[in-house]
């Protein structure tokens, strides 16, 4: 079977990255067809398959200001005239399903959201900006929401991260998805017994206006407690200049150190809302507990009071509550673990496997 895959842009192992690498095992034939890609940010398993970048690689600073090149993406994406075959696969968040397929192929979108910059996000990323600018990227929003719509004419199945997304595509699409929750390396991210646990809190972020990350540090200046901050991004400086000395930004780390960290860790601190959100995940997978905003796609991988506490509101008043709270409970390790097994990395490539073949079995008979 001839599988072309297609992904918004490659510079770095995300999530979902890690989704995308499950499909380049499957098929290890496959083309990528990608926005951009950076070489040494994508693992082995991605970058031996044939890369499809589009004209947007060369372009100055693409890598560090892609964001200011959104309404090229469109234009990008559809540049492409890959060869024909038996099924694309689109990994989206952005544009990556618009790519035109093949004649003779049909297209499974796995969507880790409907296009977050053109519904419903639009102050978490140009919040920070002059009227006259935000009058501008307004007017390329609605132009990209028209073009999200339109490009849904050429999927054929949606699958969803999490019925947070399924309802989310329903909402913005019209259109019903599957529900497939991406891939935990539960294998890696295991307990380690013998390590005690410390005495700080952890954040794992990138370090963007939408993760709520000033929340965290108000409350952390506040109560005194140690916070660990693993992550970086434009934010960073801005943040640091917030937080008291009881705060430390170690940057992004290697993926030992993090676990190191998850291990040891008194709760993870999750103050934003996200599609799915893997970090939940790996704490609990080493057997940590979470602290998160009751929003979003953590509400099906956190159980309230066993792996985690959730707070209601997203206000200072509200999170140190719930810091407190959970300082109140206890909590068994071999929960954590035994929940996080539910979203481990064989899973996904079990059920996505299963779900494509069931596709492609119900088009041949239909047609």
């Amino acid at each position: 079977m001839r599988v072309a895959l297609s992904h918004d842009w490659l510079n770095g192992m995300r999530g979902g990255e890690k989704c995308l690498e499950v499909l380049c095992e499957l098929y290890p034939d496959s083309p990528i067809y990608t926005l951009f890609y950076e070489r040494d940010k994508i693992s082995e398993t991605i970058a031996k398959h044939p890369i499809h970048s589009s004209a947007l690689q060369h372009f100055p600073n693409i890598f560090s200001s892609y964001r200011y090149y959104l309404p090229l993406y469109p234009q990008a994406i559809e540049s492409f005239r890959p060869e024909d075959g038996d099924l694309l696969i689109s990994t989206n968040h952005c544009v990556a399903k618009g790519l035109k397929r093949g004649k003779s192929a049909r297209h499974i979108c796995y969507c880790f959201t409907p296009m977050r910059y053109a519904w419903g996000f639009f102050d978490e990323y140009f919040g920070k900006r002059n009227e006259i600018s935000k009058r501008v990227i307004r007017h390329v929003i609605r132009r990209m929401r028209d073009w999200d719509l339109r490009s849904n004419n050429g999927v054929d199945h949606f699958i969803a991260i999490s019925h947070h997304i399924r309802k989310r595509i329903l909402q913005c699409y019209g259109r019903e998805a599957e529900v497939i929750y991406p891939p935990v390396d539960t294998d890696f991210y295991t307990p380690d017994p013998g390590l005690e646990t410390d005495d700080f809190y952890l954040i794992v972020s990138a370090l963007v206006p939408y993760k709520k990350i000033d929340l965290a540090i108000r409350v952390f200046n506040r109560l005194g407690r140690r916070l660990v901050i693993i992550g970086d991004g434009p934010e960073r400086k801005s943040l640091e200049a917030q937080a008291s000395k009881n705060i430390r930004f170690l940057g992004w780390q290697p993926n030992e150190v993090l676990r190191d960290h998850y291990r040891r860790t008194k709760a993870l601190i999750f103050p934003g809302e996200e599609d799915f959100g893997i970090v939940p995940v790996e704490a609990q997978a080493c057997g940590r507990f979470v602290i998160a905003y009751a929003a979003g796609g953590v509400l099906e991988t956190v159980l309230d009071r066993k792996t985690g506490v959730f707070f209601g509101s997203s206000d200072e008043t509200s999170l140190e509550k719930a810091v407190r709270a959970y300082e109140g409970e206890r909590f068994l390790p071999q929960h954590a673990r035994d929940n996080a097994l539910r979203f481990s990395r064989q899973r996904f490539k079990s059920e996505i496997h299963r779900s494509i073949q069931q596709f492609l079995s119900s088009t041949r008979s239909a047609s």
